[in-house]
């Protein structure tokens, strides 16, 4: 689940978080009437916090519960048996990477408290506001462009790195997530984490639908429409539409010019090779992929000329020159 504010204003976290820069943090030295703190402190450059009496201590890599513990060995050095405890008020920005089967695969830096992206307005928030959101893998999923059409969402892989130097592996079913709403798929990131989402060999069209209208797709995909339409150019479409959607995107097939029988849909596969299919239009159909396919993201779509325009062009581009030198006759003969 994903974390929120308590009343104090501190953001309960995993109790593997690690601090580093740009942390903002809150401590509390109990019963040390004589010693002012200030509201909230930021983990700086070096991964120290400059405090109070003790000067710079570094929690770079610490946890919360060993962050207080170094906390509490260097007041003792003032303090009899000094209680301190170190408290998460807002994280860092996360660096991330995402890819595999989404539409902007690459590094991300995720921002943990919604707009607010700058260190200033880091160090001007309240310990009192409340709204702090912390990334998930669908939040890092939609600042990715959303998964692609044939993403498997059963079986992401959170890929996180470990102090010793091995990664961490966690699969992630986001199906479960958005059919039974177990949020606990959803999971908090870390920085340093890589989401990969891998793609999948078949998708059952129900499902595919139902994940289309989630939040995990983008809210468009752009597809090109060439020939006898009547809008011819990309055209933006919803995921999961289909071919018949897209011609009609594009205006429908031009009366009297258009082919109804031969619809090509163009589409590059990932190994680079081109597949081409026919199909005849005809808007009764529903999603059917042998007669009217889900399309893709940039699929090309070719409503080939009918045979009465094919001889209405051939018949123009023959008498159009003969038409042409009539005139330039008469205009010369002055008539």
């Amino acid at each position: 689940m994903q974390p929120q504010l308590s009343e104090a204003g501190t953001l309960p976290v995993d109790s593997s978080y690690k601090l580093g820069a740009g942390d903002l943090v809150r401590l509390d030295i109990f019963d040390v009437p004589e010693l002012t703190l200030e509201p909230r402190y930021t983990v700086l450059l070096d991964g120290a916090l400059n405090l109070p009496w003790v000067g710079g201590v570094s929690v770079q890599g610490l946890t919360l519960a060993q962050a207080s513990e170094r906390l509490r060995e260097q007041y003792q050095k003032y303090v009899q048996n000094p209680v301190i405890t170190v408290s998460l008020i807002a994280p860092r920005p996360l660096k991330i990477g995402i890819i595999g089967a989404v539409n902007r695969p690459g590094s991300y830096i995720v921002n943990t408290i919604g707009s607010e992206v700058t260190q200033a307005s880091l160090s001007q928030r309240s310990t009192t506001e409340s709204g702090s959101q912390w990334p998930t893998v669908s939040k890092a999923i939609q600042t990715a462009g959303g998964i692609a059409q044939l993403a498997n969402i059963r079986e992401i892989e959170v890929r996180r790195p470990q102090a010793n130097g091995t990664t961490e592996k966690l699969k992630v079913d986001l199906w479960k997530y958005l059919q039974a709403g177990e949020l606990a798929q959803d999971i908090s990131l870390q920085d340093g984490d890589t989401i990969f989402v891998p793609t999948a060999i078949a998708i059952d069209p129900t499902q595919a639908n139902q994940i289309a209208m989630s939040n995990l797709s983008p809210e468009q995909i752009q597809v090109n429409v060439v020939g006898e339409v009547m809008r011819p150019g990309g055209v933006g479409v919803r995921p999961n539409s289909t071919l018949m959607q897209a011609v009609l995107a594009a205006g429908g097939v031009t009366p009297g010019r258009g082919n109804k029988a031969k619809i090509e849909l163009v589409r590059l596969l990932p190994d680079g090779r081109v597949d081409r299919r026919e199909f005849k239009f005809d808007v009764t159909r529903g999603l059917d992929e042998s007669s009217n396919p889900a399309i893709h993201q940039n699929d090309v779509i070719v409503v080939n000329r009918s045979n009465t325009a094919k001889v209405s062009d051939l018949l123009g581009s023959i008498v159009s020159p003969i038409t042409g030198a009539f005139g330039l006759l008469r205009l010369l003969l002055g008539n």
